[in-house]
């Protein structure tokens, strides 16, 4: 007897994709941040490159499409490495280069496809660095404090001022990257805040930097203190989705959530406030 096999996953047109998320309610001229997997869209027709052009078209020539890049070798809990490794990076550490610095891996295939798209801007923080196209991309990226890289004064905070919005391309909920804005509004103390250094390219040759900023490996606060049923940010998310804040669909074959940016912060950010305060 032949064994049994998975069926193929559908295929799926960058056309019906964008279609899809302007159902979703993906606003043409707007600026959405994205977090995507794409292994629960489907077999999407042009891979990460038709991903991106879907996204683009629902957003239309006056839209900006934003992803969280990070940087593929920052690491600031260097002390977790076996020792070799350890030494090794410290003794030779990797050089930050804003235009050539790869985007992080586990963030998924969309971040590093924004940042090779022709007139891509990113924002100059290694461990936080964003990505963005269309008009809006400069403003953006400009300007990232190294010293509150999810604070007031950061591109998640003119994502929000912009009316901006995150979607949830089928990218579970724990990856919410908006909820660090909302702990670093939170107004909490204590928060866990990390000190890591980088070596940076400038005009001027290498230099290493220093920066300090909430801890966005285990969370700013002690969620593991909670006995939540799940990862923090997806039990906030689905709390927020429970209070209609964000909408649900399906994109593709996967089911997505898009929230209104200014309103998941804040939701965050007093959800974070009334549990720690």
């Amino acid at each position: 007897m032949a064994a049994a096999t998975d069926p193929p996953p559908p295929a799926v047109t960058p056309a019906r994709l964008a279609d899809d998320l302007r159902r979703l309610g993906v606003r043409p001229g707007g600026v959405t941040m994205v977090h995507a997997r794409m292994s629960a869209l489907g077999w999407v027709i042009g891979g990460s490159e038709g991903v991106v052009r879907a996204l683009l078209g629902a957003l239309g020539p006056g839209g900006t499409l934003m992803a969280y890049a990070s940087w593929q070798e920052h690491v600031y809990h260097a002390e977790n490495w076996p020792p070799e490794h350890r030494d090794a990076y410290r003794a030779d550490p990797p050089v930050f280069h804003l235009d050539t610095g790869e985007a992080a891996r586990d963030h998924g295939r969309i971040p590093e496809r924004v940042r090779t798209w022709p007139g891509a801007e990113r924002s100059a923080h290694p461990e936080a660095s964003v990505v963005a196209v269309g008009p809006r991309a400069r403003w953006l990226t400009a300007d990232h404090p190294g010293d509150d890289a999810y604070g007031a004064r950061s591109p998640f905070a003119r994502l929000a001022e912009a009316g901006g919005q995150v979607l949830m391309l089928g990218a579970p909920l724990d990856t919410l990257t908006l909820l660090h804005h909302s702990e670093s509004l939170a107004r909490v103390e204590p928060k866990r805040r990390v000190t890591f250094g980088v070596r940076v390219a400038t005009p001027g040759g290498a230099e290493d930097r220093t920066y300090t900023d909430i801890d966005t490996t285990r969370g700013a606060f002690r969620y593991e203190d909670l006995d939540l049923p799940e990862d923090a940010f997806a039990v906030i998310g689905r709390e927020a989705l429970a209070a209609g804040i964000g909408a649900s669909g399906t994109v593709g074959a996967a089911t997505c959530h898009l929230f209104e940016a200014d309103a998941i912060a804040a939701f965050g950010a007093a959800w974070m406030e009334r549990t720690f305060g």
